[in-house]
């Protein structure tokens, strides 16, 4: 087994948020956990719709940014899409 399929075998064995916040805490910093929320945050509202600019001028983050969340949106079979609509 690799290392990232290790980590990933370790995250899909945690099935409580509650452990999995404690496991997160443990193993990245306060700016890493940070950084995943903001990540997922500005997804969800590429997702709802918002303009990239307005996105960029809530969460005060570059365009490039929301760029990459807005691809990962428009491929109908990735996995954050079917998250987040189903």
């Amino acid at each position: 087994m690799t290392q990232d399929n290790e980590i990933i075998e370790i995250f899909s064995k945690i099935s409580d948020p509650v452990t999995m916040e404690k496991f997160f805490s443990e193993i990245l910093t306060p700016k890493e956990i940070k950084d995943i929320k903001l990540r997922w945050e500005l997804i969800k509202m590429v997702n709802y719709g918002l303009p990239q600019r307005e996105i960029a001028s809530r969460l005060h983050i570059s365009l490039c940014k929301i760029t990459r969340g807005s691809k990962i949106l428009k491929d109908k079979d990735s996995v954050t899409n079917k998250i987040l609509n189903g």
